[in-house]
């Protein structure tokens, strides 16, 4: 199966999901960071947490002790390193250039290499962020898009960098197209490929490869 006849059963199934949910660019960074190795339920609740106090500001998040945005950020769970991740980001964004308007003007290759520079951030970290807060084409490829491709025999056990470049070979270069994809992996991930899968009940298990080992 091609990747643009997945997303497109995927996308009549689930419509669009509006991915991500953020009001301005920095709670699309912070959320980003406080998404590793948790739910997103948890990850609103820290949101929420940080809002109430006005500190989804770049300067306040750069300057603040770890020890008050741990507190803010608990429910995301592994506080104190997200603190960390998230102290660091922000002092590097604030001593580094005027606005992130100016950091995301620069080229896809040179801020992805900022920001995988930076400790803490990781490819998929990197990419969601440059994706969803900059608007650069670069597909975000997380442990529920592996999953689904494996199970349905579309890719192997590859790299991220090989699988991000098949979504780049195969789909149309449309921001659109990237954020809508990333998100109905997630979608599709929460409803029947989970990690104790409901193949049965799911409408994709006629081409999936892992059911039909397991019938």
């Amino acid at each position: 199966m091609r990747f643009i006849t997945l997303y497109n059963i995927l996308l009549k199934k689930y419509g669009k999901q509006g991915w991500w949910p953020a009001e301005t660019r920095l709670e699309v960074i912070v959320g980003a960071i406080l998404t590793q190795n948790t739910a997103w339920r948890n990850v609103e609740k820290s949101i929420n947490n940080l809002k109430k106090e006005k500190m989804i500001d770049l300067k306040k998040l750069a300057e603040a002790p770890e020890k008050r945005i741990a507190f803010l950020i608990k429910p995301a769970g592994f506080f104190n390193q997200k603190a960390k991740r998230l102290k660091k980001i922000c002092k590097y964004l604030e001593e580094n250039y005027v606005d992130l308007n100016a950091f995301f003007k620069k080229p896809t290759k040179t801020l992805r290499k900022e920001l995988l520079a930076l400790k803490g951030i990781g490819p998929e970290t990197a990419d969601s962020i440059l994706l969803y807060a900059g608007n650069h084409l670069i597909f975000v490829v997380d442990a529920y898009t592996k999953r689904i491709l494996e199970r349905l025999g579309i890719t192997e056990q590859e790299n991220y960098e090989k699988i991000q470049e098949m979504f780049h070979e195969q789909l149309p270069r449309r921001l659109e197209v990237f954020k809508e994809f990333h998100a109905l992996f997630v979608e599709h991930a929460k409803k029947y490929c989970k990690k104790k899968p409901l193949c049965s009940k799911c409408f994709l298990n006629k081409e999936c490869e892992y059911f039909k080992g397991n019938i």
